[in-house]
């Protein structure tokens, strides 16, 4: 089974920039088999991580910032791949 992790947060005011520095710095141990790293309008940083693993396997996560870079807490989602029809 292939589960994506979804990691989003919103930098704080002027910090988009380290923010998305700062989530390139951040390993996982172990590696998943694919990692991706987006942004967006309003400073937003978005991860994607696939793992090979079962739904509600033990994985490792990005973690929060500090509060200086963000805006809010981190939002994260939890999706598991399906067969296209």
């Amino acid at each position: 089974m292939t589960v994506a992790l979804m990691w989003e947060a919103r930098a704080a005011e002027g910090r988009g920039a380290d923010l998305l520095a700062w989530v390139r710095e951040q390993p996982l141990d172990p590696r998943p088999s694919r990692r991706e790293t987006f942004r967006a309008p309003q400073d937003r940083v978005l991860v994607v991580t696939w793992w090979d693993a079962p739904y509600d396997a033990s994985l490792p996560e990005l973690p929060e910032p500090g509060a200086e870079l963000v805006t809010r807490a981190v939002h994260r989602w939890r999706f598991e791949a399906v067969a296209e029809a």
